[in-house]
C-alpha cells in the first residue's frame, strides 16, 4: 500500500525535556535534520504517555523510521507505541533517541553522542543492531496493567525513588535525583517479598530487585552489570536484605558493575520471572525511571526485535 505526504522520519519530541532543553534547541535541530536531507513529520507530547498515541499514529499512517527526542520516558513511551501499535512487526520498525533528558542511561549501552550535533549525522545512516525488549505485567490501583520496556525495571527502594520523582512536578535533574537516593533511605523500610524463577523461590526483605536488558540505570549505576542487550535473557539482580550502612558502603560499586560481589547481593540470567509480596503492603515497581505500580508483577522477554540506530 502506497502512503501519500509520507516524510521519512517521524520526531516524537518532548518539549519540556531536559528542562526544556528540547524546545530551546529545536531550530538548531531543524537545520541540521534540513542539511542532511531528512525530510520528517514532529509530533510535541503534551503530556505523560502522550508519546505512545504518537508513535501509534505515525506507525499507521506509514511511517518506519522514528526519532524521539526526550530522555529516558520518553525512549520508555515511542519503544511502548512501536510495539502496542498492530499495524506492522515492531521489526519493520528503525528506532533511535535523541537524548537530552536528565538521566540518559539507555545510550550509555550504545554510546550514543548526548551532542545531538555529532548525532545527527549518523542517524541519517541509518545502521542498526537489533535488541531485546522487556515485558512486565503489574498492578495499579487494583487494575492489572502491562508495559514494555527498554533498558532496566527497578523494584523495592529503586521504585519508591521513583514514585518520589514523580511527585516532583515539572521531572528532576540529575542532582535532585541523586538527593532524593541519599535523603529517603533511612525513611525506607525494606518490604518482604518473594522473586520466582527456574524453579527457585527466594524470600527476603528486599532492598532493591531490578531486571535489566541493558545494564546502566540512575544515571549511570550498574545495577544490572550483567546485562546483555540482545542475549535473550532478562539480568536479574537483588540483594536479600541489605542494612541501610551496608547500603551506604557499596554505592561506589553500583558506578563500577561490583555490586555482585557483595555477599548479600546476587545475580541471575533468565528468561522469565515473578515478583510476589509476602506482606500486605505490596512492592513497588518503576521501568526504565518512569513509576508505574506494583507487585505482582512478571517479567518476560521479546528476543531481538527492536532495530536501534547506532553509531
Amino acid at each position: 500500500m502506497a502512503f501519500q505526504n509520507i516524510k521519512d522520519w517521524y520526531i516524537v519530541m518532548n518539549p519540556v525535556a531536559g528542562g526544556g532543553k528540547a524546545s530551546k534547541e529545536w531550530d538548531k535541530m531543524v537545520n541540521l535534520f534540513n542539511k542532511h536531507q531528512m525530510s520528517f513529520e514532529v509530533g510535541k507530547t503534551k503530556d505523560k504517555d502522550h508519546a505512545i498515541d504518537l508513535t501509534i499514529s505515525a506507525i499507521e499512517k506509514g511511517y518506519r523510521n522514528i526519532i524521539a527526542i526526550g530522555g529516558d520516558g520518553t525512549n520508555n513511551e515511542v519503544v511502548n507505541g512501536i510495539f502496542k501499535q498492530t499495524k506492522v512487526k515492531p521489526s519493520e520498525i528503525k528506532y533511535t533517541l535523541i537524548p537530552v533528558g536528565t538521566g540518559n542511561d539507555w545510550i550509555r549501552t550504545y554510546k550514543i553522542p548526548k551532542n545531538y550535533k555529532k548525532w545527527i549525522p549518523l542517524i541519517s545512516q541509518k545502521k542498526t543492531v537489533k535488541q531485546d525488549i522487556g515485558y512486565v505485567t503489574y498492578y495499579s490501583e487494583g487494575i492489572q496493567k502491562d508495559r514494555y520496556f527498554v533498558n532496566v525495571a527497578g523494584m523495592a527502594y529503586d521504585a519508591f525513588i521513583g514514585m518520589k520523582s514523580a511527585e516532583k512536578k515539572g521531572g528532576v535533574s540529575k542532582l535532585v535525583y541523586l538527593s532524593l537516593v541519599i535523603s529517603q533511605l533511612f525513611k525506607y523500610k525494606n518490604r518482604k517479598a518473594a522473586v520466582l524463577f527456574e524453579n527457585q523461590i527466594v524470600e527476603a526483605e528486599f532492598y532493591s530487585i531490578n531486571v535489566g536488558i541493558c545494564k546502566y540505570s540512575g544515571g549511570g549505576m550498574q545495577l544490572c552489570p550483567h546485562a546483555i542487550p540482545n542475549d535473550g535473557l532478562l539480568a536479574l539482580g537483588y540483594d536479600t536484605g541489605l542494612t541501610k550502612s551496608e547500603v551506604i558502603l557499596i554505592t561506589p560499586s553500583l558506578f563500577t558493575g561490583n555490586i555482585a560481589k557483595h555477599k548479600k547481593v546476587f545475580a541471575h540470567q533468565v528468561k522469565s520471572l515473578k515478583v510476589e509480596a509476602r506482606e500486605e503492603t505490596p512492592t513497588l515497581l518503576e521501568v526504565d525511571g518512569e513509576f508505574l505500580g506494583e507487585t505482582p508483577c512478571e517479567f518476560t522477554i521479546r528476543e531481538n526485535v527492536l532495530n536501534v540506530i547506532i553509531p
